[in-house]
């Protein structure tokens, strides 16, 4: 599971999405240190106090995240979290993650989760992440920052007060909502992103 090619993926069928009111859930599991996971979502209109959270740390039985929120018109940062269990308390712990937005205006957004401490490495998605140069490390084998080796490779993250979700790590993700549209300009980015995906393949070898 490689992080730049589900966003591709992501983001040319973005009509496989879930429509919800009440607050999407998405699970799944990563098996590289340096692994991203994309949500994608769309608000039809401006909206208050949307939640975005993972609940899946569990006191450290899985992999410590971290998350931030970006523009999918054109991959601006908008904010990034290292840890907040104060957003849904009820079944997050520490060293969970999240963002609370008391506003945010209509518009295609991803919800992205890495594990500690691959950091966003600039102000827009295109810029990638800390970890993209190095060498993929399982993350049974990875001794992780603040934490310690063999942390567990589940995730769960929480979206609320969103009007359509999708996520293509998630094997339970439906397909069954009103297709979200795609932007030229995102069009445009996916096939940046492949050809990064493929630079980072062409490196490895």
């Amino acid at each position: 599971m490689r992080n730049v090619k589900y966003l591709v993926a992501g983001c040319l069928l973005a009509a496989g999405s879930t429509s919800h009111a009440a607050p999407i859930n998405f699970t799944g599991q990563i098996e590289y240190h340096n692994d991203i996971i994309y949500n994608y979502f769309t608000l039809d209109s401006d909206a208050t106090d949307v939640r975005m959270w993972t609940d899946s740390f569990n006191d450290g039985e899985n992999f410590d995240p971290i998350t931030a929120l970006w523009n999918a018109d054109d991959g601006a940062l908008i904010a990034e979290n290292d840890d907040d269990d104060t957003i849904n308390p009820d079944t997050q712990t520490i060293y969970d993650s999240g963002l609370n937005l008391g506003s945010l205006s209509a518009g295609d957004y991803l919800f992205t989760v890495a594990t500690y401490a691959n950091f966003a490495a600039g102000t827009n998605l295109s810029d990638g992440f800390d970890y993209d140069g190095q060498d993929p490390i399982l993350l049974a084998e990875w001794d992780q920052p603040a934490n310690e080796v063999d942390m567990g490779p589940n995730w769960s993250v929480w979206l609320d007060n969103v009007d359509r979700a999708s996520n293509p790590d998630d094997p339970d993700d439906s397909d069954d909502s009103v297709s979200v549209p795609e932007p030229d300009t995102l069009a445009l980015f996916s096939l940046g992103l492949l050809g990064l995906a493929s630079l980072r393949r062409r490196k490895s070898a």
